[in-house]
């Protein structure tokens, strides 16, 4: 929002929310019964592309918001360093209402403009005046119309709100007010509306220029350097003729340079072209891939957990991970997904952070959730795993955590195969047992007496159990070969507080991956559900509560925060991952994985000191025994 808002600043549609795309509805049934049910002669093919083209506009958006998305990341060409915060996404969000925008307008002068129906495929006249008037009254209008637009006037009541973005994404590029968009399609429309009526409109005239304007606009805000420096050498006048993503970063920075469309000629006839353009391009162009202090290893989960990665639906991955129907709609594009990366098989980089001068990067094993449940691909994802702590290790990392099912027992023997391996590793390798440990015993309710533990016996829950019955308290299991093994681990230090129940009467449940949906339909009301595994417990009980996974606020000196962990809500982050942040930060020189453990009263009080926060839990007064 613009920091006075003037007239005509919101969308028609915003009241509809994620329903404006009904909007169109009728136009696209209309379009499409006339298409299929009319005769040949009647049939009308450049109203019936219109949504194709809008679809086709979408398509091209999010490919270079991927794009964008995946090189800042990894930071080689990457131009602007400044952080991309929730605040920026959720603003941006809503980047696709100039396409429904440019589609309803178009409809309107399909049907009612004479001539603006039945247009042929191609006319080599209409395309050519199309380039001769973009590059001369549009840009030409373009550039004082940004110039006015940044008079404290306008800009206070609509143009800041597109320079609230100083890291620019691609979609930044269409972030303005309605009022704005109005502005800029009645400019766009000058070289459309002249071939419309001198009769040389064409379908590939509307479309070319449309997707070149979505090209250049993209391309100039992706905050990555990609225009190779031979192009200017071959052919130097190109400079005034086609920018570059980081000659527009600068109008982003500094905000009074660089003001043309796509074409800089005019800032250089009229002195506004920022002195250090030509220098940032070239520093752009040879800045190297980012080299990172600390990598989480993660991997995919369910197949549509592809749309909620940093690099899928910005909106999508700014929350935490819900099923969507609308998702079950795009099968194709998933199954394509999965395909893709199964072919591909190589761990992607997708998030980077900074903490107290630490430089933090999430990769992702293309893997999914259920083929770490096969045995048949243990070897396939333990050599990946084993590639990326290899590479981690080449680029000077401190520390490398292991998340999710990346280290588990029957997997890797929790991450200890690769020490064995690998004996001389200088990266510290971190599967973050402990914190997730102290994280669930410092997050059951004070004055409880009595737990039962329920799902699978890992590290973890050893450890929990041991803990537990340390400090009096009672902890019963429900089947007999889970206590023996309890037993026979703890020995006489259980202190007697490991008892084998048939009761499901406790208060709060300590929970791993196996709990049944039969055994927790079982469960007391206003019982309290505590995950101690990496994946949340299924909500299957409106009258129970439902702890998150182990996790912890996170401080505000994080940045580049924008986008969520999984199911996690905004600016939490799992125990396994914070584990290896708090490693690297205290410098310890040991790893913390296979079957040893850091201590958890330590690993949780360096939590603390960093500016790690325990989440809150409303309820905790129901849970006293």
């Amino acid at each position: 929002m613009a920091s006075t808002p003037g007239i005509l600043t919101e969308w028609p549609w915003t009241p509809l929310g994620s329903f404006k795309h009904i909007i169109l509805a009728p136009w696209v049934i209309e379009s499409t019964y006339s298409f299929i049910f009319k005769g040949e002669n009647e049939r009308d093919l450049s109203n019936f592309l219109i949504f194709p083209l809008m679809l086709w506009r979408m398509l091209h958006n999010q490919l270079w918001i991927s794009l964008s998305r995946y090189r800042t990341a990894k930071g080689n060409n990457r131009i602007v360093d400044k952080p991309i915060e929730f605040d920026q996404v959720d603003r941006e969000r809503n980047w696709d209402d100039q396409i429904l925008f440019n589609a309803t307008l178009f409809y309107v002068f399909n049907k009612f403009l004479p001539g603006g129906s039945h247009s042929p495929l191609w006319r080599t006249d209409g395309v050519i005046l199309t380039a001769l008037l973009h590059a001369g009254p549009v840009e030409f209008l373009y550039y004082w119309l940004h110039r006015a637009l940044h008079h404290h006037y306008l800009y206070n009541r609509y143009h800041s709100h597109h320079h609230s973005s100083i890291a620019t994404e691609p979609i930044t590029s269409v972030i303005h007010p309605f009022a704005e968009h109005i502005a800029y399609f009645a400019l766009f429309s000058i070289p459309l509306l002249t071939i419309l009526f001198t009769r040389t409109a064409s379908i590939a005239a509307y479309a070319g220029y449309i997707t070149y304007i979505d090209l250049m606009n993209n391309m100039g805000h992706c905050n990555f350097e990609l225009i190779p420096k031979w192009i200017f050498t071959i052919f130097p006048p190109l400079k005034y003729f086609m920018y570059t993503p980081s000659f527009h970063s600068l109008h982003h920075t500094q905000f009074r340079t660089n003001y043309s469309l796509f074409m800089p000629i005019y800032d250089y006839m009229y002195g506004t072209t920022d002195k250090s353009s030509d220098t940032l391009y070239e520093k752009s162009l040879k800045r190297q891939e980012e080299l990172p202090d600390v990598v989480h290893l993660t991997h995919l989960t369910k197949p549509e957990s592809i749309y909620h990665l940093r690099l899928g639906f910005a909106s999508l991955a700014s929350k935490p991970h819900t099923s969507k129907w609308y998702l079950w709609l795009m099968w194709p594009v998933t199954l394509w997904s999965m395909i893709f990366t199964w072919i591909y098989g190589y761990t992607f980089v997708v998030e980077r952070n900074r903490f107290d001068k630490l430089r933090l990067q999430t990769w992702v094993i293309p893997k999914y959730q259920i083929q770490y449940r096969l045995h048949w691909q243990n070897e396939s994802i333990n050599s990946l795993i084993e590639e990326a702590i290899i590479e981690a290790e080449e680029k000077g990392a401190k520390v490398l955590s292991l998340g999710l099912l990346n280290q588990g027992e029957e997997l890797n023997k929790y991450g200890g195969l690769y020490i064995h391996r690998h004996p001389q590793l200088k990266v510290k390798l971190v599967d973050g047992s402990s914190l997730a440990v102290a994280v669930v015993l410092n997050s059951i309710p004070n004055g409880t007496t009595e737990v039962l533990l329920r799902g699978n016996l890992n590290k973890v829950a050893y450890a929990i159990t041991f803990a537990l019955c340390q400090k009096g308290i009672q902890v019963a299991v429900l089947h007999g070969h889970e206590y023996e093994k309890l037993n026979k681990s703890f020995g006489s230090n259980s202190q007697n507080n490991l008892v084998l129940s048939r009761s499901y009467s406790h208060k709060v449940w300590l929970v791993g991956d196996e709990l049944t949906e039969e055994e927790q339909s079982k469960a007391q009301k206003e019982t309290l559900f505590m995950p101690f595994s990496q994946f949340p417990l299924k909500k299957l009980r409106k009258d129970c509560f439902y702890h998150t996974t182990p996790a912890m606020g996170t401080p505000k000196s994080l940045e580049n925060v924008d986008s969520c962990e999984n199911w996690l809500p905004r600016r939490v982050m799992s125990a396994w991952r914070i584990a290896g942040i708090v490693h690297a930060l205290e410098g310890w020189e040991e790893h913390e994985c296979g079957y040893t453990m850091s201590s958890v009263d330590k690993v949780w009080e360096a939590s603390l000191k960093h500016g790690f926060q325990p989440l809150k839990f409303p309820t905790r007064a129901k849970f006293l025994v």
